[in-house]
């Protein structure tokens, strides 16, 4: 039996009437799962799935300045989707790069592109580039755009980098093992400077990490929905956020 929607109006209310301002994570991460099987349930073309989803993240965005997060990180596109097929991986960097168009446009959100940009076509990753120079005095939601990103790559890419500055500076390997610490590593990471997610979000079903803000997620708090991403409602997140606001946070004690 289908709830009418003003049901679940009043019941969003609800959950929101609930929620402690002082409660809502500052950072979410979300991995937005199941544009493939939301078109394929359809009966449609996958790209119409990524479309769906990719409309779906401008409505996240809204709920999150609403609500006052102050970061959100979108895995929009892993290192090992994209050996894909050839077409369909065309057709989501379209999708990809029609959505940075847009969120450029809306002149409401700082975006910061997190990945491997070499990895990705150069028309793309100058998009990226140029969004994130045309965005970045806006005090809005800062967006986390991972395209083309890999945990264990941005691992990686994060220690060659802390070896290559080492010994610009003239450190031999000895004194760099010496004083290596997590901070260390941290400040060469692409989200270098930011506060680690609070929250995780997975929709569709799925409970595994994929390779998602591995270092960053250390101490996060994780939330799994059924839901897949195109039908991934504002009630979702509300519960989402009431679930996160009542968790005891140990950070590993």
């Amino acid at each position: 039996m289908k709830i009418p929607e003003f049901a679940y109006s009043f019941y969003e209310r609800r959950l929101q009437r609930g929620l402690s301002p002082e409660r809502i994570p500052h950072h979410i991460g979300v991995m937005v799962d199941g544009n493939r099987r939301w078109a394929k349930l359809a009966g449609a073309p996958t790209s119409h799935g990524h479309q769906a989803g990719a409309d779906k993240i401008h409505e996240f965005l809204g709920w999150c300045e609403e609500l006052g997060v102050d970061v959100v990180t979108l895995y929009m596109l892993s290192t090992d989707n994209m050996g894909r097929p050839q077409e369909e991986i065309e057709q989501l960097l379209d999708i990809i790069a029609n959505t940075l168009d847009r969120l450029g446009e809306s002149n409401r959100v700082r975006v910061q592109p997190v990945g491997a940009l070499e990895l990705l076509p150069e028309d793309l990753a100058g998009k990226l580039a140029d969004l994130a120079a045309q965005t970045a005095e806006i005090d809005g939601v800062h967006v986390n755009v991972a395209v083309g990103y890999g945990g264990r790559r941005e691992i990686v890419d994060a220690v060659k980098e802390l070896l290559l500055n080492s010994a610009e500076k003239g450190k031999s390997l000895e004194q760099l093992a010496a004083e290596l610490t997590d901070e260390h590593i941290s400040s060469f990471l692409y989200t270098r400077g930011q506060q680690d997610p609070d929250l995780v979000i997975r929709t569709s079903g799925e409970q595994r990490l994929s390779g998602f803000l591995m270092w960053q997620s250390a101490y996060s708090e994780f939330y799994f929905c059924e839901a897949l991403w195109p039908d991934f409602r504002r009630v979702e997140f509300l519960r989402a956020l009431r679930d996160f606001g009542r968790r005891q946070r140990r950070f590993g004690s």
